[in-house]
């Protein structure tokens, strides 16, 4: 996400805009729900099968559901799951595919005296007040209760990133995607959720955070990978003439390798134990 300055004194470094100030974009995805259920990739089974074995019990919260392509993993593993989600078109998607859903951001979610299990957040957190998240997942999470913080690492090969990063560059340059590198070494995701760590051991209300990784690839067409890009926060919002021109490069760079390419996907989570008394 690129710094955007606020208004500052002379002299006066800028402050960056966190990605969970940027309510425009975090609210985007509902644009094409049915898109993101059908094009967003799933999550691995052994990190759900850890959660709900190092969890107390079955309830769930999953915050930013989104469409639930992660609580359908955790219904499937037998757990009752809550979402929160603050884009109503994608709560009503997923309400229609049988999931629980409150609209609101988890900030201002109000949990009326619930707790649960489990606190997860599937490729969200990053929409989440962390401070306040933290804090907030510590209240409605029982005793030994666990929060689990993850999502993918999206780096496609070079041959294909570097297109799409130039292209983004030259038709999108207010895209959050215009002022990163075309690939990001895993060390900077990494370092991530390294700091997620230290807002949930900041709290005073959790073990000490774990950090967990799963490495898994999936192969993708040219059209697959092509309905996937337009789900992703730098381009929700693009109108259909830049966005047309980006996949247009990207697809080229695809046909040129065959019209398929492996993805190595690299699943990282932040999780963490809570402790002492409600």
């Amino acid at each position: 996400m690129p710094t955007l300055p606020r208004e500052q004194a002379e002299g006066e470094r800028p402050e960056p805009v966190r990605p969970h100030q940027v309510r425009q974009v975090a609210e985007s995805f509902g644009t094409d729900a049915q898109r993101y259920d059908q094009a967003r990739p799933g999550y691995p089974e052994d990190l759900v099968a850890r959660i709900v074995a190092g969890s107390p019990g079955p309830d769930v919260l999953d915050v930013g559901c989104g469409t639930g392509i992660a609580a359908r993993r955790f219904q499937a593993a037998g757990c009752a799951v809550l979402g929160v989600e603050p884009d109503a078109r994608m709560a009503g998607f997923a309400r229609a595919r049988g999931l629980e859903v409150e609209v609101a951001t988890f900030e201002a979610w109000e949990p009326a005296g619930r707790t649960f299990d489990a606190v997860v957040a599937a490729q969200s957190w990053h929409w989440v007040d962390p401070v306040a998240g933290a804090v907030k997942a510590a209240e409605v999470l029982r005793p030994r209760g666990r929060l689990a913080i993850f999502g993918h690492v999206f780096e496609p090969p070079a041959e294909v990133a570097e297109p799409f990063a130039a292209a983004c560059r030259r038709v999108a340059p207010d895209s959050p995607f215009a002022g990163q590198p075309a690939r990001r070494p895993l060390e900077t995701y990494q370092a991530g959720y390294a700091k997620i760590a230290d807002t949930v051991r900041e709290t005073g209300r959790f073990g000490e955070p774990e950090q967990w990784r799963f490495d898994w690839e999936r192969s993708y067409t040219r059209d697959q990978w092509l309905d996937l890009l337009p789900t992703t926060g730098g381009l929700t919002r693009l109108d259909s003439g830049r966005l047309a021109e980006i996949l247009g490069a990207v697809g080229d760079a695809i046909d040129a390798l065959g019209g398929r390419f492996t993805m190595h996907y690299t699943t990282l989570a932040t999780t963490a134990v809570r402790t002492g008394t409600p």
